[in-house]
């Protein structure tokens, strides 16, 4: 993952990171990252290696059910092995979950550590810094979210729905220049039920903003050949990969923004539940947008690790790790101390609002 960084910062980002921040050495077996403890920095791996292991959560009947299906146990699960050049730690900066999971070194390792003050500081002074890093982020979130499923098996393909919607936390953080933008370059369009927006393993061309209907995420249960799928026939039956629907979107919701981070070509594919509207933004339009224009990038990519994170953190949550249970003697406060803040609720508001602000700005009631 050394190249991601390199690619996506510059050297003045790289300059300031190392201002800001002080090299550690860590021994085998040293533990960065604490599942369920706050976290006070940002790391960067400069040299040595790290896993991400799931704590026990033996009360969850989910998470033994994977255990076993998987062939793994409970207590200290390995779900990714981390090289020089990722980041650990960047969640507190995206969204408000505490660590699902436990980074440790596997090897004498070297890492760069920002405090989180000084980075927050930063991102909110230095829109190009922010833009970089939030990429940078999105891009190693989603090599490890794509690692994690690998690793847990792809039954968990259907944990990795977030804990919030996306429409909430899209509007909630681009600003209202930014859906204005959104909605001159874009134009709405109908479709009716049954309808493909997204094939599974074919180029995502656009991305969508759902107004109104619905859509339904489906996803093949075994593994097959990408490439093979996408210049498949598709009505022939016999070379036809079978999906089966593992979760739905609504109105508010965005389709087809994994392209802006350069992962791979989409495992699910999205087909319409009804008769539906969506804003259509092409992917070329965007693209300039991000090129040009630092401060909508900054945020755009913002939303994106938030939205990567969220999903990573939902499938640890679903079998059962890092969901902090009641118990007599705890506070409500101690026992959710990761659900959703007041500043998040509010938040969630300002989302309506400002989705409701853009259908009428489009014209749907």
């Amino acid at each position: 993952m050394t190249e991601v960084l390199l690619k996506e910062l510059s050297n003045e980002d790289i300059d300031w990171m190392l201002a800001a921040g002080k090299q550690v050495e860590l021994e085998p077996e040293t533990v960065l990252i604490q599942q369920g403890q706050p976290l006070e920095a940002l790391h960067i791996l400069l040299d040595g290696a790290l896993k991400v292991t799931l704590a026990q959560a033996d009360k969850n009947p989910l998470g033994r059910a994977f255990a076993a299906l998987e062939g793994g146990s409970l207590s200290g699960r390995e779900i990714a092995q981390l090289s020089s050049g990722e980041m650990v730690g960047e969640i507190p900066f995206v969204e408000t979950y505490l660590p699902a999971t436990t980074v440790s070194a596997t090897s004498r390792s070297l890492v760069l550590t920002i405090p989180r003050s000084r980075l927050i500081q930063k991102l909110e002074q230095d829109s190009s810094f922010a833009a970089h890093l939030y990429r940078a982020s999105a891009v190693l979130l989603a090599n490890r979210l794509e690692q994690m499923i690998n690793q847990l098996g792809n039954s968990t393909v259907v944990l990795s729905q977030p804990q919030l919607r996306e429409a909430l936390i899209v509007f909630a953080e681009l600003h209202d220049r930014d859906l204005d933008w959104l909605i001159t370059a874009g134009r709405v369009e109908q479709f009716p039920a049954n309808t493909v927006l997204i094939r599974s393993g074919r180029p995502i061309e656009s991305l969508y903003i759902l107004l109104d209907g619905s859509v339904t995420l489906n996803a093949a249960e075994t593994e097959y050949n990408p490439l093979s799928q996408a210049f498949s026939n598709l009505e022939d039956s016999e070379n036809q990969v079978f999906e089966k629907e593992f979760g739905r979107l609504w109105r508010g919701d965005i389709l087809g923004e994994t392209p802006f981070i350069e992962v791979q070509p989409s495992a699910v594919t999205v087909k319409t539940l009804e008769d539906s509207r969506v804003l259509k933004i092409p992917r070329w339009r965007l693209s300039a947008k991000l090129l040009h224009d630092v401060g909508f990038a900054s945020r755009f990519y913002r939303v994106l690790a938030i939205l990567l994170a969220d999903k990573q953190q939902a499938i640890a949550q679903r079998l059962g790790y890092g969901r902090v249970t009641y118990s007599s003697g705890q506070s409500l406060e101690e026992s959710f101390s990761n659900e959703l803040s007041t500043n998040s609720l509010g938040q969630v508001a300002l989302a309506g609002a400002r989705f409701e602000w853009m259908l009428k700005r489009i014209g749907i009631e």
